[in-house]
């Protein structure tokens, strides 16, 4: 028997939930950062197995919205929810139960979609703080199951797979059997790039940065990119530049070894900033860059 199906993953900003769906397909789809927000789209990740094919949908971080980018990315990850034949419900293990949590557990609850609680980064606690862990989220809610994992030490990722598997049922081949995602290699690029920004800028620019690649050309030894970094300010601009341009000049080497890793080619990478004033409110700015907005 085949079985197939669409599996969710969901949670808090910054639960570890894009870290969890490149443990569970053993290769990077996804990008990760300690920002909050990181991912933006969902991200789908294909998992072809002799039996079966499960399908991971990576969603943005679920949180107060302080903007139209922000709702936009929750109305992404409320339609997994209800569209998906299992939600992953990741929580930091580290983190203190709060009012997002809360709020995450009533989307939840208005779902017939079965819940699997994942515990992630148990390899921070010690044994007896995991167990006062799990306890407390078993008085929250009723689970169908929990499962504590480490994404990032991919500890317990075999028995979540197995886990997932049994749940499914019987059913078609959605995809082909070498597609391993639903975003194509300009997606990758975009998102790679704004990756190293988000690791190598201070706290106020992460949030305010989408990437646009402007020009690619590719032949089977060279990949040549063009991408635009657009920011909200000024200020931003002059920090994604850095003194006598050594920021983004850091941005883009680390950029541009990673691109020459996975696409296995030398890359020559050009990189610009353009301001963009307050594009996370502007609904023709957000469709521009690629986040429609509905609204």
């Amino acid at each position: 028997m085949f079985k197939s199906g669409f599996i969710s993953i969901i949670g808090r900003p910054n639960a570890g939930k894009s870290t969890l769906l490149n443990a569970l397909l053993n290769e990077k789809l996804a990008i990760t950062s300690p920002k909050p927000q990181t991912t933006r789209d969902n991200i789908m990740g294909i998992l072809n197995l002799p039996d079966a094919q499960l399908v991971f949908i990576d969603t943005p971080g679920i949180h107060k919205p302080h903007h139209r980018l922000g709702k936009h990315l929750n109305r992404n990850a409320y339609q997994a929810i209800t569209e998906s034949d299992i939600n992953l419900v990741i929580v930091d293990a580290a983190q203190a139960f709060g009012s997002g949590d809360e709020f995450l557990l009533s989307r939840i609850a208005n779902s017939e979609v079965p819940a699997f609680l994942i515990v992630n980064k148990i390899d921070l606690l010690s044994k007896e703080q995991l167990l006062k862990v799990l306890k407390e989220w078993q008085n929250r809610y009723s689970f169908a199951e929990i499962i504590p994992i480490s994404a990032l030490e991919k500890d317990n990722i075999q028995e979540l797979l197995n886990l997932c598997k049994s749940y499914l049922q019987e059913g078609i081949q959605y995809f082909p059997e070498d597609m391993k995602s639903d975003h194509d290699a300009y997606f990758q690029i975009s998102e790679i790039i704004r990756e190293k920004v988000l690791y190598k800028t201070e706290e106020e620019v992460p949030h305010s940065v989408a990437v646009v690649l402007e020009h690619v050309e590719e032949n089977e030894k060279q990949l040549f990119i063009q991408a635009m970094i657009v920011v909200e300010r000024s200020s931003q601009k002059g920090i994604l530049i850095g003194k006598q341009a050594s920021m983004i000049r850091s941005i883009r080497m680390a950029a541009q070894k990673e691109l020459k890793r996975r696409f296995q080619k030398n890359v020559t990478l050009e990189l610009f900033v353009r301001v963009e004033s307050n594009w996370r409110n502007r609904s023709s700015k957000l469709t521009l860059l690629g986040y429609g907005d509905n609204e």
